[in-house]
């Protein structure tokens, strides 16, 4: 047993260039997220502070600022999650489908809704004709 030796270093080497990368992609993230709260009329800078950004989304979701305890709860949080990303969309003028592209795709399509022409029109009543 005593010319067995097991080597571990205990340390893992992290790539400079993905640091980086990691880096741009959240300034990128942070910046989306700026400009979808100004579009909205809240001040941008609220995406940098935690919990003020996640109570900002929710009141640009349309839901009640008490949503927040949600994401405390297992499995309710999933569903809160999707309740909220669901009226951020829908309060962009966009639909269903564009919920699912935030969902799954959640990079790209915060970006086209950051800096493409989407346009904050608040909460629709519906209309009964």
């Amino acid at each position: 047993m005593d010319d067995i030796s097991v080597m571990t270093s205990g340390s893992i080497e992290i790539s400079p260039i993905f640091m980086i990368g990691m880096l741009a992609f959240a300034v990128l993230m942070i910046a989306a997220q700026w400009v979808i709260f100004s579009k909205a009329g809240k001040p941008g800078w609220y995406a940098i502070i935690p919990i003020v950004n996640i109570v900002a989304l929710i009141d640009i979701a349309g839901k009640p600022w008490w949503w927040i305890i949600g994401f405390f709860i297992p499995f309710v949080s999933l569903i809160v999650g999707v309740l909220i990303i669901h009226g951020l969309s829908t309060n962009f003028g966009k639909g269903a489908l564009f919920t699912l592209g935030l969902i799954f795709f959640a990079p790209i399509f915060y970006l086209i809704l950051a800096f493409g022409d989407a346009e904050y029109v608040g909460e629709q009543k519906m209309k009964y004709a």
